[in-house]
């Protein structure tokens, strides 16, 4: 897959905890892009944070330890994504999501299948 000089990321803010008929939010997401034929997603797990309720997020405490803010990114083409927003539309209840262009400098995989060294 070959993504063109400009295109868009995805960023959505979700919790750790947030589910869609019993799995995670996140695995829902990335699975549905995957299956979209999207070019990558990246789940990334915070450590502390907070949203629109204002309440404080860390893996310091232990019983908040299990709803830590958790960002998807995602970076395609207009095309792509466009229609991708209204399906999360119907999955997010709580979170955030925002969308920006980007310049893609490289987007490349490995051909040979071989691990890198």
């Amino acid at each position: 897959m070959k993504l063109p000089s400009e295109a868009l990321l995805l960023r959505i803010f979700i919790g750790e905890s947030d589910k869609v008929d019993g799995k995670p939010l996140y695995e829902v997401i990335v699975e549905d892009a995957r299956k979209r034929g999207m070019a990558g997603a990246t789940v990334l797990r915070g450590f502390t944070g907070f949203g629109a309720n204002s309440r404080i997020h860390t893996s310091k405490v232990l019983r908040l330890s299990e709803d830590l803010p958790v960002v998807i990114e995602i970076v395609d083409t207009e095309e792509k994504i466009e229609p991708f927003l209204a399906q999360l539309d119907g999955m997010i209840h709580e979170g955030l999501v925002t969308l920006e262009k980007v310049r893609v400098i490289v987007y490349r995989h490995n051909s040979t299948g071989s691990p890198r060294t």
